[in-house]
Parts: structure tokens; sequence; C-alpha cells
């Protein structure tokens, strides 16, 4: 029985020599995600990743309308900046809301956060200097290494005409490392990878133990590139998270169908044949494709990132992921360019 990569390989990411290891911490739940965070709880978080080996760390101002960029900055302050890796996205400026009423929250768009400030879709030019500006002012650091392009579903155009000759820019310049796009689709990403330069790609959720699209555009385009790939969203919104999927358990923000819930459980008893688990496999499953630099995890509280950063700690083993392959429980790990 054979491993295949070690859980703990650093890996490049992007092409100016920054290195991530396996696991990443995605900040989202400093900006309150669907609760506030209390006020001893969040301060630990970012302590504990640090503890638990994980030194990249990703955010965006959409989270929290600034909040988590904020908590982050101040969590990072006293951090060595040569040791860790931090991204965080254009696409959404953070303004003074006008229309702002006392007790009004951001809690429609998932974030439990007062609505003092407002988001403005702009993926310009000008929209992406300023963008910078503010986040650097809000995280307090002197530099960002990795700016995405955030969520241009319904923008193809102005990110490409605005937001992406911007970062080109920036990158030439030396004010950023890298650049890329963060996205919950592997298509639109998969034509930036061929129509720009870029050389990071974040995908949520389509690239996990459920839904592997992205290998049939996303990483072979990358491969061909030489563009780093992120993953996040690997616990497709809670039917992997566990041992085994609850009755009600959800899949892409929605109840999950019967028939997923059904693969899982397959998945679930082949595993614990080897002693291993659903959350341990939906961690480590990205990370096969050479392609895929790091996988990003989100958690609201310390012991949360502890569990989390520990699912990639002991290596699935070949043989497990040959039997998963031979029930037709995933795809056979393809990783020729297109």
């Amino acid at each position: 029985m054979t491993d295949t990569n070690s859980v703990d390989e650093l890996r490049a990411y992007g092409r100016a020599g920054l290195t991530v290891g396996p696991i990443g911490y995605g900040v989202a739940a400093l900006g309150n995600l669907y609760r506030a965070m209390p006020a001893d709880v969040w301060p630990g978080c970012v302590p504990a990743a640090w503890d638990a080996g994980v030194q990249y760390f990703d955010v965006a101002p959409h989270y929290g309308l600034g909040l988590a960029e904020e908590r982050l900055g101040g969590s990072l302050r006293n951090m060595p900046r040569e040791e860790y890796v931090l991204s965080t996205k254009v696409g959404r400026l953070i303004e003074p809301n006008p229309d702002y009423r006392p007790g009004d929250t951001d809690i429609d768009n998932l974030f439990d956060v007062s609505t003092t400030r407002r988001r403005r879709f702009d993926f310009s030019r000008d929209g992406v200097l300023r963008s910078v500006e503010d986040s650097l002012t809000r995280l307090g650091l002197d530099r960002i290494d990795v700016l995405l392009v955030h969520d241009p579903d319904e923008h193809e155009r102005e990110a490409l005409d605005g937001a992406f000759p911007a970062l080109e820019e920036l990158r030439s310049q030396g004010v950023i490392r890298s650049y890329g796009a963060g996205m919950n689709q592997s298509a639109m990403l998969t034509r930036f990878v061929e129509q720009t330069d870029l050389d990071i790609v974040m995908c949520a959720g389509r690239y996990t133990l459920l839904d592997q699209g992205a290998e049939r555009d996303l990483l072979p385009a990358a491969a061909a590139r030489g563009v780093s790939v992120a993953v996040a969203a690997v616990f497709n919104s809670g039917i992997l998270a566990t041992e085994r999927p609850p009755a009600e358990a959800t899949y892409d923000y929605g109840r999950a169908p019967l028939e997923l819930i059904a693969r899982t459980e397959r998945i679930a008893d082949i595993a614990a044949g080897y002693g291993a688990t659903v959350p341990q496999l939906a961690v480590q499953f990205p990370r096969r494709h050479p392609s895929v630099s790091t996988v990003v995890l989100g958690a609201d509280s310390a012991a949360q990132i502890t569990r989390n950063a520990g699912l990639g700690d002991v290596p699935v083993p070949d043989d497990l992921w040959r039997e998963l392959e031979d029930a037709g429980l995933i795809a056979r790990l393809s990783t020729e360019g297109p």
C-alpha cells in the first residue's frame, strides 16, 4: 500500500515564488458569517491556525463589509510577515451607506453586521486600485501577496477589460506577487485562464468528492498554462463535513438530494475499511491533482480550525482512492492538459 504526495508538502502558488501548505484558512467567519462571533472567540482563530501550521489566509472586502479584513489584519500584526501568504479580493467596493437605519444588518447577504457600510460591484481599473488601497487600510498591512477578482459571474466583460489589466499592472510594478480570480464555477475561471495571464485561481465547490466538474475544464487548462489552483468549499456546504451525512444534510446551500446522501454513505463505508473518514477524504481529495496547491477551509472557532487542520495530518492511502475509483464514486484522476 502506497501513499500519495506528502500531506504537508509545500507547493508553488503562482509563478512569483510564493509557496503554500496543504490547508489555508478562509476567514469569512471573521466577518460574522451567519452569526456574530463572540468577542472572546474570534481573536483565537488566527493564532489557532498558526499553531496548527496554517500560514495561508484568504479574505475579501465582501466578508462582513470589511470586518473580516480588519480582524484578520489585527490578528496577523505580530506574525512574521515573510512567513505567511495573504490573499484578498477585488470587485466589490465597501462604501458608507447613506440609507442606513439603526438596527439594520447585512444578514440577507449572510453577514451579521451593521449596514453602516454597503458593497458595490466595480470591476473597473479605478475600482480595483481603490479596492486595493481600502483593503490595505483595513488590514493595516503594507502589502498583499495575491489579489483575486471576486465573483464576476455577471461582469465577465468588465473583469476582462478593467480588473485583469489593472491587476497585471500591479503585478508588473511589484505591488502584488500574483493575481487571479475566485468563483463558485469552473467554466468562467477556465476562460480567464485561457484569455489572461493570471497565475492563480480559487475554485469553490467544483472539485470535491461529489462534484469533479473542474477536472473536465479548469484543471486541464490550469495545467497547460502553469496556473495554480486553490480549492475551497470542499465539504459542499455540509454534506461532506461529518463522518456520516445526517438526514437533513445540505449540499451547495440547499437540501441534499437523496442520491447524493446515498453516494456519501457508500464513500463512508469504503473509507471506514481503511480507518479513514469522509471529512478526511474531502480535504485531501483535491490535492491529488498536481495543479491544486492548497485547500482553503473556513472555521468559526479555534477548535474547528484545529480539527480541520488535523484532517490533513494522516495521508489517505492510494488503495482507498483506487477502490473509490473502481466503484465509480470518484472519477479516475487525469492530469493531462487539454
